[in-house]
């Protein structure tokens, strides 16, 4: 599990140290470094993915396209580099990056505590006897970013090669292809709906069930294609439907179950906004949800912007579904000289929290005491 991400000179951060825990929520106010944060791992992941021995950081790629130098070196501070360590419970990490503003990749420039001046592969920095053996190495490899912007309903789903496709895409664009290939996958016993077979399939139905009553899910091949359709209904009283004559949430949230649920012990999983087209109660079932998964050996980490998904996650420590060490907040604010730009309130085992930052989570209270007559 990484532990702490530190950051020099990328994008927004002048530097940031951050704790993550294997349950990690991030929230403030827009554009204010959350997706930013994100990022930074996912940099990693894509250069990583597409040549593991990379003498370049690959700033676009198919999962990510940040731009050029200029766009992710801090444009206070930075000039042409930034540097990103990471710590798990094995050791610290560091890397450094440099170019020229106008580059579209970075040179890796340096590995633990040695600066360098020729080129190195991205892997360098990783002692090679024993490599294999290091956590951090497929932590990296196999993490999986699902962005706010997935793909909604579609009428048929290509199927793509596992050993190019590991994971459900930035958009969920293959979590219909992973779901038929690992349909038969058994899933953590701490995560399976009771009185429902273990496999992927059957439980990710049973889950979509929790989140929207009655419904159905079943996938099939399409005869000589690459490719399968999805089916849906609401009740079992119903045939299946094409995805996009059934609710737009239900698509939102497949590609999270799918991934959740077919993971493996120590993955990384990076969600924005999980409670995309869903109703305050499947919000906080969302946060409920993603705490199980936490508790059962993968690392998460989320931005969101629902007090829903937040509470569900307080229900969750409270009913001793984590412990609250295995929780950190964290609200970003915009960058100033005289605050922090990222404050980390502490919850304790009643799901209580220590303070409330301006900004976190308080628009209810505000709306309220405005009608109440107390506030602007």
């Amino acid at each position: 599990m990484i532990s702490k991400v530190e950051l020099r000179n990328f994008k927004c951060f002048q530097h940031l140290k951050m704790p993550l825990a294997e349950l990690t929520l991030l929230a403030g106010s827009n554009a204010s470094g959350k997706s930013s944060f994100l990022q930074s791992l996912v940099v990693l992941h894509q250069t990583i993915r597409e040549n593991e021995w990379s003498k370049r950081l690959v700033l676009n790629g198919e999962i990510l396209s940040l731009g050029t130098v200029q766009d992710v070196v801090n444009k206070i501070h930075g000039r042409n580099d930034f540097s990103l360590n990471l710590t798990d419970d094995e050791s610290t990490y560091c890397w450094g990056f440099n170019g020229e503003r106008a580059e579209m990749s970075m040179q890796v420039n340096c590995f633990p505590g040695e600066p360098i001046s020729s080129d190195v592969s991205l892997n360098k920095l990783l002692p090679m006897e024993g490599r294999e053996n290091q956590k951090i190495c497929t932590t990296l490899e196999t993490l999986t970013y699902i962005t706010a912007e997935r793909i909604g309903p579609r009428d048929f789903y290509a199927l793509e090669d596992r050993r190019t496709i590991q994971t459900v895409g930035p958009k969920g664009e293959h979590a219909v292809s992973c779901l038929y290939r690992l349909a038969e996958k058994t899933v953590h016993s701490n995560l399976c709906v009771a009185g429902t077979p273990p496999t992927l399939m059957r439980q990710v139905e049973a889950w979509m069930q929790k989140f929207f009553p009655g419904c159905g899910v079943e996938i099939t091949p399409i005869a000589r294609m690459n490719a399968v359709s999805l089916g849906i209904r609401t009740s079992d009283e119903t045939d299946y439907h094409r995805p996009v004559n059934v609710g737009f949430g239900l698509t939102q949230v497949l590609p999270i179950l799918v991934a959740t649920l077919s993971a493996n012990e120590n993955d990384l999983i990076l969600i924005e906004n999980p409670e995309v087209h869903l109703h305050p109660a499947g919000q906080a079932l969302m946060g409920g949800f993603l705490a199980m998964i936490a508790s059962s050996g993968t690392q998460i980490v989320l931005e969101t912007h629902s007090d829903h998904v937040l509470n569900g996650i307080r229900r969750a420590v409270r009913s001793k579904v984590l412990t609250p060490s295995q929780v950190a907040l964290h609200f970003f604010r915009p960058s100033t000289p005289d605050m922090d730009q990222v404050v980390s309130p502490q919850l304790d085992a009643s799901g209580n929290i220590d303070f409330w930052p301006e900004g976190f989570f308080d628009q209810f209270d505000k709306d309220m005491n405005h009608f109440a007559g107390w506030g602007e």
